[in-house]
């Protein structure tokens, strides 16, 4: 195509532009998390992640946070809304995620969510 004819073919939406974001993590270190502190300053928010080896113990419990994210109010926003949809993406796939510990161990039936399909053949 000449550049004459460039010029003069008008593009199909000229407001319409897209935006690749491309995420090179190939020196990420993964690490896993079984604790979360969240607290905020008027400013920012600041997650703080790491490993309590006895989650369930009673009394003092010392964890040692090996993350910190600290972020603004948008981008926590943002994945607050990520994360709930991946929430409720693995929860229509998988059932209902029981946050009570003692209703996990004890086996008890966790009832469907309301309007929530049931796979035929099983029972909850």
């Amino acid at each position: 195509m000449s550049e004459k004819e460039t010029e003069s073919t008008p593009a199909p939406h000229p407001q319409a532009t897209t935006t690749e974001v491309v995420v090179d993590d190939s020196s990420t270190l993964p690490s896993y998390s079984n604790f979360c502190r969240v607290t905020a300053t008027p400013e920012e928010v600041i997650l703080d992640f790491g490993l309590n080896p006895q989650p369930f113990a009673t009394g003092r419990q010392d964890v040692k946070a090996n993350q910190r994210i600290v972020m603004n109010f948008y981008t926590a926003k943002r994945l607050l809304t990520a994360l709930g949809m991946t929430i409720q993406r693995h929860e229509g796939t998988f059932g209902s995620i029981e946050l009570d510990v003692r209703r996990r161990a004890t086996g008890a039936p966790q009832y469907p969510q309301p309007g929530r399909v049931v796979p035929q053949g099983l029972v909850e």
